[in-house]
Protein backbone atom coordinates (compact mmCIF):
# COMPACT_ATOMS: atom_id res chain seq x y z
CA UNK A 1 0.00 0.00 0.00
CA UNK A 2 3.22 2.45 1.04
CA UNK A 3 4.17 1.50 -2.26
CA UNK A 4 1.07 2.25 -4.71
CA UNK A 5 0.93 6.02 -2.68
CA UNK A 6 4.24 6.33 -2.90
CA UNK A 7 4.18 5.95 -6.89
CA UNK A 8 1.25 7.55 -7.08
CA UNK A 9 2.70 10.66 -5.57
CA UNK A 10 5.42 10.66 -7.79
CA UNK A 11 3.45 10.43 -10.56
CA UNK A 12 1.72 13.35 -9.49
CA UNK A 13 4.29 15.20 -8.78
CA UNK A 14 6.33 14.53 -12.22
CA UNK A 15 2.88 15.27 -14.05
CA UNK A 16 2.44 18.37 -12.17
CA UNK A 17 6.34 19.74 -12.90
CA UNK A 18 5.76 18.78 -16.46
CA UNK A 19 2.54 20.74 -17.12
CA UNK A 20 3.52 23.31 -15.54
CA UNK A 21 6.97 23.67 -17.38
CA UNK A 22 4.84 23.59 -20.75
CA UNK A 23 2.76 26.32 -19.58
CA UNK A 24 5.42 28.75 -19.19
CA UNK A 25 7.04 27.61 -22.43
CA UNK A 26 3.39 28.87 -23.64
CA UNK A 27 3.63 32.39 -21.66
CA UNK A 28 7.40 32.56 -22.66
CA UNK A 29 5.90 32.22 -26.60
CA UNK A 30 2.97 34.82 -26.45
CA UNK A 31 5.83 37.08 -24.47
CA UNK A 32 8.05 36.68 -27.48
CA UNK A 33 4.78 36.67 -30.02
CA UNK A 34 3.76 39.72 -28.10
CA UNK A 35 7.36 41.53 -28.45
CA UNK A 36 7.92 40.50 -32.06
CA UNK A 37 4.65 42.23 -32.73
CA UNK A 38 5.74 45.27 -31.21
CA UNK A 39 9.35 45.18 -33.13
CA UNK A 40 7.77 43.78 -36.31
CA UNK A 41 5.24 46.50 -36.72
CA UNK A 42 7.53 48.96 -35.79
CA UNK A 43 9.85 47.95 -38.64
CA UNK A 44 7.07 48.61 -41.02
CA UNK A 45 5.87 51.68 -39.82
CA UNK A 46 9.27 53.24 -40.22
CA UNK A 47 9.89 51.95 -43.80
CA UNK A 48 8.23 54.79 -46.59
CA UNK A 49 5.73 53.09 -48.43
CA UNK A 50 6.90 53.95 -52.09
CA UNK A 51 9.64 51.41 -50.82
CA UNK A 52 7.61 48.45 -49.77
CA UNK A 53 8.38 47.35 -53.57
CA UNK A 54 12.66 47.42 -52.94
CA UNK A 55 13.84 44.23 -53.44
CA UNK A 56 17.74 43.55 -52.09
CA UNK A 57 18.11 41.61 -55.37
CA UNK A 58 16.25 40.05 -58.22
CA UNK A 59 15.30 37.07 -56.32
CA UNK A 60 14.64 38.72 -53.21
CA UNK A 61 11.35 38.94 -51.72
CA UNK A 62 10.30 42.80 -51.96
CA UNK A 63 9.80 44.41 -48.29
CA UNK A 64 6.19 43.93 -48.48
CA UNK A 65 6.54 40.39 -49.89
CA UNK A 66 8.80 39.82 -46.35
CA UNK A 67 6.11 41.54 -44.39
CA UNK A 68 3.00 39.50 -45.75
CA UNK A 69 5.11 36.13 -45.84
CA UNK A 70 5.81 36.72 -42.26
CA UNK A 71 2.07 36.77 -41.63
CA UNK A 72 1.03 33.58 -43.60
CA UNK A 73 3.17 31.69 -42.44
CA UNK A 74 2.41 32.71 -38.45
CA UNK A 75 -1.20 32.20 -39.78
CA UNK A 76 -0.37 28.33 -40.85
CA UNK A 77 1.73 27.71 -38.15
CA UNK A 78 -0.57 28.22 -35.39
CA UNK A 79 -3.93 28.22 -37.00
CA UNK A 80 -2.91 25.34 -39.03
CA UNK A 81 -0.84 23.61 -37.58
CA UNK A 82 -1.21 23.93 -33.57
CA UNK A 83 -5.34 25.03 -33.77
CA UNK A 84 -6.07 22.34 -36.96
CA UNK A 85 -8.07 24.77 -39.48
CA UNK A 86 -7.68 23.98 -43.30
CA UNK A 87 -4.51 25.28 -44.47
CA UNK A 88 -4.67 28.64 -46.73
CA UNK A 89 -2.74 27.88 -50.09
CA UNK A 90 -0.01 29.97 -50.56
CA UNK A 91 -0.20 29.85 -54.32
CA UNK A 92 -3.37 31.00 -54.53
CA UNK A 93 -4.06 33.02 -50.79
CA UNK A 94 -5.05 36.97 -51.36
CA UNK A 95 -5.30 37.58 -47.67
CA UNK A 96 -1.40 37.81 -47.39
CA UNK A 97 -0.47 38.83 -50.84
CA UNK A 98 0.85 42.26 -50.68
CA UNK A 99 -0.70 43.89 -54.24
CA UNK A 100 -3.29 45.98 -54.20
CA UNK A 101 -2.68 47.06 -50.28
CA UNK A 102 -1.91 49.80 -48.51
CA UNK A 103 0.85 50.06 -45.94
CA UNK A 104 -2.13 50.37 -43.73
CA UNK A 105 -4.12 47.28 -44.62
CA UNK A 106 -0.63 45.03 -44.28
CA UNK A 107 0.09 46.35 -41.02
CA UNK A 108 -3.18 45.68 -39.93
CA UNK A 109 -3.24 42.46 -41.34
CA UNK A 110 0.20 41.46 -39.62
CA UNK A 111 -1.41 43.14 -36.33
CA UNK A 112 -4.64 41.04 -36.68
CA UNK A 113 -2.95 37.68 -37.68
CA UNK A 114 -0.51 37.83 -34.21
CA UNK A 115 -3.48 38.58 -32.68
CA UNK A 116 -5.45 35.62 -33.45
CA UNK A 117 -2.25 33.37 -33.32
CA UNK A 118 -1.77 34.82 -29.29
CA UNK A 119 -5.45 33.97 -28.88
CA UNK A 120 -4.51 30.32 -30.17
CA UNK A 121 -1.97 30.10 -27.52
CA UNK A 122 -3.56 31.56 -24.65
CA UNK A 123 -6.35 28.57 -25.11
CA UNK A 124 -3.59 25.85 -26.15
CA UNK A 125 -3.94 22.87 -24.05
CA UNK A 126 -0.41 22.44 -22.80
CA UNK A 127 -0.26 18.68 -23.01
CA UNK A 128 -0.62 19.07 -26.76
CA UNK A 129 2.80 20.25 -27.15
CA UNK A 130 4.06 16.94 -27.47
CA UNK A 131 1.81 15.80 -30.53
CA UNK A 132 3.63 15.13 -33.32
CA UNK A 133 2.68 15.68 -37.34
CA UNK A 134 4.86 15.46 -40.20
CA UNK A 135 6.40 18.71 -41.11
CA UNK A 136 7.40 18.75 -44.66
CA UNK A 137 8.51 14.86 -44.20
CA UNK A 138 10.32 15.64 -40.80
CA UNK A 139 8.67 14.25 -37.44
CA UNK A 140 7.97 17.72 -35.08
CA UNK A 141 5.98 18.14 -32.18
CA UNK A 142 3.52 20.90 -31.54
CA UNK A 143 6.30 22.91 -29.66
CA UNK A 144 9.06 22.82 -32.09
CA UNK A 145 6.28 24.37 -34.49
CA UNK A 146 6.09 27.02 -31.50
CA UNK A 147 9.45 27.59 -31.45
CA UNK A 148 9.84 27.86 -35.22
CA UNK A 149 7.17 30.93 -35.47
CA UNK A 150 9.70 32.95 -33.93
CA UNK A 151 12.72 31.45 -35.91
CA UNK A 152 10.78 31.97 -39.04
CA UNK A 153 9.55 35.44 -38.19
CA UNK A 154 13.30 37.03 -37.33
CA UNK A 155 14.81 35.27 -40.94
CA UNK A 156 12.08 37.11 -42.86
CA UNK A 157 12.21 40.76 -40.47
CA UNK A 158 16.16 40.60 -40.92
CA UNK A 159 16.07 40.44 -44.74
CA UNK A 160 13.41 43.58 -43.93
CA UNK A 161 16.49 45.59 -41.88
CA UNK A 162 18.90 45.07 -44.55
CA UNK A 163 15.97 46.66 -46.77
CA UNK A 164 16.35 49.50 -44.80
CA UNK A 165 19.85 49.44 -44.35
CA UNK A 166 20.13 49.69 -47.99
CA UNK A 167 17.52 52.28 -48.54
CA UNK A 168 19.61 54.33 -45.79
CA UNK A 169 17.26 53.82 -43.20
CA UNK A 170 18.50 52.95 -39.61
CA UNK A 171 16.33 50.20 -38.43
CA UNK A 172 14.64 50.49 -34.85
CA UNK A 173 17.28 49.03 -32.38
CA UNK A 174 17.22 45.41 -31.38
CA UNK A 175 15.59 44.39 -27.88
CA UNK A 176 16.34 40.91 -26.67
CA UNK A 177 12.87 38.55 -27.47
CA UNK A 178 11.85 39.73 -30.73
Amino acid sequence: MKKTIALISFILCTTTRLVAQQDQFLEDSIERLESSRKYLLLVAEMMPEEKYDYKATAESLSFSENLMHIGFALDWHSQSLLGGREARVYQTDTVFKPAHKTKGEMMARIDQTFTEAIALLQDFDPKALDEHLDYFGLDRSKRQICMLLADHITHHRGQMLVAMRLNGLTPPRYVLYQ
